[in-house]
């Protein structure tokens, strides 16, 4: 019994810690989003919301403009179209 107690203690470490790592790294790869620390780019995602199952709804900052985007699997397809706001700092 007290083997079986010991093994447990090794192992539970060792898997909890492999699926905290699969959820990090799942986390930071999922939707093709930048991930944190890359360099800035002339497009850049400002926010994203699911919608359904394989639906996105996109604000994306590119030239000056922002453009609200519905991606789905199939196709993307452009919603809205406005001039990035100013903010003051």
């Amino acid at each position: 019994m007290g083997e079986y107690i010991l093994r447990l203690l090794i192992v539970l470490p060792i898997v909890g810690g492999i699926a905290w790592g699969s959820l990090v790294l799942w986390k930071r790869l999922q939707g093709g989003l930048p991930a944190s620390g890359q360099s800035e780019r002339a497009i850049r995602i400002v926010d994203a919301v699911s919608v359904g199952t394989s639906g996105r709804l996109l604000v994306v900052a590119f030239a000056g403009r922002t453009l609200l985007l519905c991606a789905t699997r199939g196709q993307i397809a452009l919603i809205a179209d406005g001039a990035t706001e100013t903010r003051d700092a």
